[in-house]
């Protein structure tokens, strides 16, 4: 009998009831007020707090217009240049309570050098919360008991912290990982040793050589890198599909890219239907997590320590390349509108103040603060007010794969000069036989269908649309020579300015 599963399941049903009562007290934009007001007290001591006067801020009237009116928009380089840099030196109470001892790197696609995302105790006790929150809410998918009793293998980031005598740096995933419950230890796998491997392909081996040892249940990690081992543990021990290896697999826990993309190749790859469910981690917090059975988004976190903004993804409050202009209209959670696309803005107890941190989304659902992550404020293709997201872009791969009957494991965009017009070139990923012409055909007619700036644009300044098929492998040999192989690295959706001679270059290197 499975009594550790019944013990557990029974655990996650009894905290689960109280959660659900308290959110139906507190609605979700006082919930949200509150967590500004909380953010606002703890920091008002510090340089920034003292700076922009929190104190004043707090006493107001009006606490989140107040807020707004005297606190300025931040990107990474106007939060670094003015404060983040003196944490690295050490310095404590600038704009948290306290010393930041972690720094989370953090480069997502676009950027060339790393990002230094600060990470204080607060915020990972933040994580710890909503981690077992989301883990809390799996009851509601009526596994067997003894589900609970299986392994849960974690594809993230090396937990080796690099230690520079003032702070320590890493993934997010390994800074989290130290602070793994001890009642958790037993479930979690690949387990310390192959984590703190920093070499993805090392990594990669040693999990697949462990795999056979282990009865998972639940996969968690970027789909691209979870595709990738799946297949290799598959080929190594020649298997018709992971359930023959790990029957009682039933979850894959995704985040980082949208699933869409992947799912032809994910039934590929299992023997049997199991749950897909999405979070939303960033190196900035725990956003969204999927919530309810058969939900389309992931509902935000607005309990947790994060006050969100949100600000229209136009040409108003952007420039061509994705910047942040001055003054951009911004709303909280209470005035946002459903189904426009925002760009996010996060105050945060690890000290990041309406800090943008690229992403962006469209919130679905209000009542629940239900959101989809829509793209990436630089990775959106609009060389002439084509303005195409991320969102349209892995829907018309999605519906390419259902007309054809393929499978592409990657792709990715850009956009150039062309006969004194424009042009888009795709690359396309996959092993699978794909006429080159009609591919670029279909996707160009889905994308007519899916956004009208488009249509308009394909009429008049895009002439024409391109495709060409590569093998999937081609976007790993990329990655490797860009050194961001495995955990969180994915390859960027649309190419610009000197990426895309990078990428074309590196392709003729390789006789492509």
């Amino acid at each position: 009998m499975p009594l550790l599963g019944s013990l557990i399941k029974s655990a996650y049903t009894l905290r689960n009831r109280p959660v659900e009562l308290k959110q139906k007290r507190l609605s979700l934009e006082k919930a949200q007020e509150k967590q500004l007001l909380r953010l606002l007290r703890k920091a008002q001591f510090t340089a920034f707090g003292e700076e922009y006067n929190f104190t004043e801020i707090l006493n107001s009237d009006d606490v989140i217009r107040t807020f707004q009116e005297k606190v300025p928009v931040h990107d990474y380089s106007s939060m670094y240049k003015n404060w983040w840099y003196r944490l690295l030196n050490g310095e404590p109470y600038v704009t948290w309570p306290g010393k930041v001892d972690y720094f989370a790197l953090s480069s997502g696609t676009s950027e060339a050098s790393s990002k230094y995302i600060p990470v204080t105790a607060d915020m990972l006790r933040g994580i710890k919360r909503a981690s077992i929150r989301q883990i809390v809410r799996m009851v509601r998918y009526d596994f067997p008991m003894d589900f609970y009793e299986k392994g849960m293998l974690m594809i993230g980031g090396s937990t080796h912290l690099q230690f520079n005598g003032t702070y320590y740096e890493g993934d997010l995933s390994g800074i989290t990982a130290a602070g793994i419950p001890f009642w958790f230890q037993h479930f979690y796998k690949p387990g310390k040793k192959i984590s703190r491997t920093s070499d993805w392909n090392t990594k990669l081996e040693e999990i697949v050589r462990k795999a056979p040892e282990w009865d998972i249940g639940v996969i968690v990690g970027v789909p691209a890198w979870v595709q990738i081992l799946l297949e290799k543990i598959i080929e190594t021990y020649n298997l018709n599909n992971i359930h023959d290896l790990w029957p009682n697999l039933g979850a894959y826990v995704h985040s980082g890219v949208a699933i869409q993309p992947y799912l032809k190749n994910f039934e590929q790859l299992l023997g049997k239907e199991i749950v897909f469910n999405e979070s939303y981690l960033a190196s900035e917090g725990y956003i969204a997590f999927q919530n309810r059975n058969n939900q389309v988004g992931m509902d935000m976190i607005v309990d947790n320590g994060i006050f969100f903004e949100f600000v229209p993804f136009n040409d108003d409050n952007f420039d061509n390349e994705g910047n942040l202009t001055e003054n951009p209209q911004v709303f909280s959670l209470a005035d946002a509108e459903e189904n426009v696309n925002y760009a996010l803005l996060l105050s945060t107890n690890a000290g990041a103040w309406r800090y943008l941190i690229g992403d962006t989304v469209k919130i679905i659902d209000k009542k629940h603060a239900e959101i989809v992550i829509t793209g990436r404020t630089k990775h959106f293709l609009s060389i002439c007010g084509e303005h195409l997201s991320q969102e349209n872009m892995n829907r018309a791969i999605e519906l390419l794969q259902n007309d054809l009957g393929v499978r592409i494991n990657e792709f990715t965009v850009y956009a150039y000069r062309y006969k004194g017009r424009f042009a888009h070139m795709w690359y396309l990923g996959t092993d699978d036989e794909l006429n080159q012409d009609e591919a670029a055909q279909i996707i160009d007619n889905h994308l007519k269908d899916l956004n009208d700036d488009y249509r308009v644009e394909r009429m008049e300044a895009v002439a024409h649309v391109f495709a060409k098929v590569v093998s999937p492998k081609t976007f790993l040999n990329y990655m490797e020579m860009k050194g961001k192989t495995g955990s969180a690295n994915k390859f960027p959706r649309v190419l610009k300015n000197e990426r895309i001679d990078e990428w074309e270059n590196f392709l003729k290197k390789q006789n492509l």
